[in-house]
């Protein structure tokens, strides 16, 4: 089953994803910290990340050019999710798709997909 790594601080926002996504075959792990995730995405090797673009420590934009640089996760797909319309700067962060909240979660699935070569 594809791993999604979710980067979001929001718990309640991440509690729906975790439970929608699981239910549609995907195995999730979340993190709220955009520090956190080099070193976790090391340990659990998600297949595509799902970053919000307001994390508490760091700006998603920032952590998406980190992920580019890393040489285990320059390819891996990412999903940028923002309430305000900032595709031109995920996009240009290395962002795949980019995505405004709310979004309809089964919409998420099919982007997942798509990016994975699944279905």
């Amino acid at each position: 089953m594809p791993k999604v790594m979710i980067v979001d601080d929001d718990r309640t926002t991440v509690t729906l994803l975790q439970t929608l996504l699981s239910l549609d075959g995907f195995d999730v792990v979340a993190v709220p910290r955009g520090m956190d995730v080099l070193a976790q995405a090391r340990h659990e090797r998600p297949d595509v990340f799902l970053v919000d673009y307001h994390l508490s420590d760091i700006p998603g934009t920032q952590l998406i050019h980190q992920l580019r640089a890393d040489a285990d996760f320059g390819k891996t797909p990412i999903v940028m999710a923002s309430g305000l319309n900032v595709e031109s700067e995920a996009k240009g962060a290395g962002a795949n798709v980019f995505l405004v909240k709310p979004f309809e979660p089964n919409n998420l699935v099919t982007i997942f997909n798509q990016l994975l070569g699944v279905g």
